[in-house]
């Protein structure tokens, strides 16, 4: 069974994407990101990718009550990333009804701290996000190029217990044109018994399949479902077929 994980960008309250991360690709879908979820919801998915763009770019949380708000009116298990820097972040995304939560740029700039929260919280609860530019890892909202190759990166993490990998091939990402299948062919087969999220690209339902069966745990889809390219039924139907 592949997860399915419709992802939620929020900056200032808003549902929004971007293009390759570019905030000045910035496009608004909906004013309000609960509505989204519940149609989500209504269609039989059960879990949400959420991200606080506002958070990850000025280095703390900032739309915590959004994610508040979805986790106490739906049933959606909920990863939440983007700004997520301290101790004190973390405790209040959990607070506030995270079931997960990633970290990115925290694992390459604060290695003790992000392994401290694998310790603490345990595998089941931290994600790793390992983000590629030309199979480099990429922090800071993609900004910046961490120097890190990707796959010796996850490795890595995989070695002090992470279980978890949401990896967006940043040059897919917002732009409809497929999945980096390579890619995640090449981390699946080099990262022994990693859950790896596929990430960034998808741009119709026949991808899905073909990510379930390279082995991803989970894919997150975005401005597919934004822009009609992948209905909700559908997913509804993939979901119903492969349970």
């Amino acid at each position: 069974m592949m997860r399915i994980i419709p992802a939620i960008d929020i900056i200032d309250g808003k549902c929004v994407r971007l293009s390759k991360g570019d905030y000045g690709t910035k496009k608004i879908y909906n004013e309000n990101p609960l509505e989204v979820a519940k149609e989500f919801e209504a269609h039989g998915i059960q879990y949400l990718h959420l991200v606080d763009l506002d958070g990850a770019k000025r280095g703390h949380i900032v739309n915590y009550k959004v994610l508040e708000q979805i986790a106490s009116k739906t049933t959606l298990k909920i990863d939440f990333g983007g700004g997520l820097k301290s101790d004190d972040n973390l405790h209040i995304a959990f607070e506030s009804g995270a079931s997960q939560i990633t970290g990115g740029s925290i694992a390459v700039k604060n290695s003790d701290v992000f392994t401290k929260w694998i310790e603490t919280y345990g595998a089941d609860k931290i994600i790793l996000g390992a983000d590629a530019d030309n199979k480099k890892v990429a922090i800071s909202g993609w900004q910046e190029d961490s120097g890190h190759d990707l796959i010796p990166f996850i490795k890595g993490y995989q070695e002090k217990g992470i279980l978890y990998i949401i990896c967006t091939d940043i040059s897919k990402d917002g732009m409809l044109q497929g999945p980096s299948f390579e890619l995640y062919e090449e981390i699946l087969s080099t990262t022994k018994g990693a859950k790896l999220i596929a990430s960034g690209g998808i741009s119709k339902f026949d991808e899905l399949p073909r990510l379930k069966e390279l082995g991803c745990e989970g894919t997150i889809i975005g401005k597919a479902i934004y822009e009609q390219r992948i209905s909700l039924k559908q997913l509804e139907n993939f979901i119903l077929e492969n349970s």
